[in-house]
């Protein structure tokens, strides 16, 4: 399944009318993956619904049905995996071919490193960029071992350990996907898996491994710590699981309402899930109008509506610690920083640089492209805003395969004179297959 190695398919996209309607979005990516994970490790029928079809989820799909899952789609988009049990996953004849999914990746070194196999996982360029030593070093000392290209990059071969040692870990950084490679590797480990979490990351895997049935504990300390325990050799009980829209594909519909003038946009069915809404606070605090409705919640996730309603924005210096709750939002956030009045800081985003590519350094690079003037810093970003004078536009951005770079300059260009042309709107199809649909559904022009 590599991705993205015919011709690039650059686009560009202009000012547009105000934007109306509702739309609904793509199924949470964590949320997709860890359902596909979960299931092809409980004994018995699970169905999953809503889940994002685009390709990083399919990547994780594909290496769950290569380890012996049965994982298939019906007519009507709903899931069907029958799971093999914690402890019954078959070794993989060929290579786990990752795509451009960092999230599939760590996670399924996670899965595999207390199960009695040998895997080798490969990735396209972009994915073969990112450094896996936040993940393999843990499993490590779990027992697995690992044999991966220079620098810790893809290709890599691991072989799991049967049975794996279980680990007492605090977090040296604040990442899910590290908290969650270690939580599946202790499913498959005898005694008592834990992890020390100094900054709260979203909280998906916990939730839903209580939710399959896991002896999972979380304590809270004073100063916001969080103590994860597993009791390994879990038996986890099949699920109906109904996914959430992704929050994370909301930020590009939600910023484009905000800024576009006169602009009212209803997006149902939105992840709100506290570890997760931290752009939707910081898009309030600059001034946007975003309400919730019909809140619920929804399999263990809180659920909501959003109408947003074009809102002149003022700058913001964020909070660092909030960094977690909207690491993938960043590179939207910067646009609309970009239309604000004033000033915006972002610091703490060490994180961003090695993402699908370097957002602090492309997002800069792309922003000055199109008129945006901009200092980049070290572990962020200052961005002088045109208090909503529209952008210069211009381009072609170079989005390095990044779908999240793409999507948040398609947004720029309808709030831009020129129109912003985009290098390759391939890489969106990672996320939300759906996205150009949306816009055109809405008004917008491209």
């Amino acid at each position: 399944m590599t991705q993205h190695d015919d011709q690039p398919a650059p686009m560009t996209f202009t000012a547009a009318p105000a934007l109306s309607g509702g739309i609904t979005v793509p199924g949470d990516k964590s949320i997709s993956h860890r359902s596909l994970m979960l299931s092809a490790l409980a004994v018995g029928a699970s169905r999953v619904e809503g889940l994002l079809e685009g390709e990083d989820v399919l990547a994780t799909a594909a290496a769950m049905r290569a380890m012996g899952a049965e994982v298939r789609r019906d007519a009507e988009g709903v899931w069907h995996i029958h799971g093999v049990g914690v402890g019954g996953l078959l070794q993989p004849r060929t290579a786990l071919d990752m795509g451009n999914s960092g999230t599939s990746t760590r996670l399924l070194m996670g899965l595999l490193a207390s199960h009695d196999l040998t895997a080798t996982f490969v990735g396209d360029a972009s994915l073969s960029k990112r450094p896996m030593a936040r993940v393999t070093e843990p499993l490590s000392q779990m027992g697995a071992s690992f044999s991966a290209s220079p620098g810790d990059r893809l290709p890599l071969t691991m072989k799991g350990a049967c049975p794996a040692v279980p680990l007492d870990y605090r977090l040296p950084v604040a990442s899910a996907q590290v908290k969650s490679a270690i939580l599946l590797a202790g499913l498959n480990t005898p005694g008592i898996t834990r992890i020390v979490e100094p900054i709260a990351t979203r909280d998906h895997s916990e939730r839903m491994l209580k939710g399959f049935g896991a002896d999972l504990a979380v304590e809270v300390e004073g100063d916001g710590t969080r103590i994860i325990t597993l009791a390994g050799e879990a038996e986890l009980r099949p699920q109906q699981i109904v996914v959430p829209g992704d929050p994370s594909s909301a930020a590009f519909p939600v910023v484009a309402a905000l800024l576009v003038p006169g602009s009212k946009v209803t997006i149902a069915n939105v992840g709100l899930n506290a570890t997760r809404a931290g752009l939707i606070d910081l898009l309030r605090e600059m001034g946007g109008a975003i309400e919730v409705v019909n809140a619920r919640e929804v399999g263990g996730e809180p659920v909501g509506d959003l109408v947003v309603t074009a809102s002149a924005l003022t700058g913001v210096t964020p909070d660092p610690v909030r960094a977690p709750s909207m690491i993938d939002e960043y590179p939207v956030a910067f646009v609309a920083a970009a239309l604000a009045e004033g000033r915006s800081v972002f610091r703490g985003l060490e994180e961003l640089r090695v993402k699908e590519s370097d957002r602090i350094a492309t997002m800069a690079q792309g922003l000055r492209a199109i008129g945006v003037q901009v200092e980049e810093l070290e572990d962020g970003i200052i961005i002088e805003g045109s208090g909503g004078a529209p952008l210069a536009g211009g381009g072609p951005i170079a989005t390095r395969l990044d779908h999240r770079i793409a999507m948040s300059f398609a947004v720029a260009g309808l709030v831009s004179k020129n129109g912003v042309t985009i290098d390759d709107m391939r890489p969106v199809a990672t996320s939300f297959p759906t996205f150009m649909a949306m816009l055109q559904s809405l008004g917008a022009q491209a």
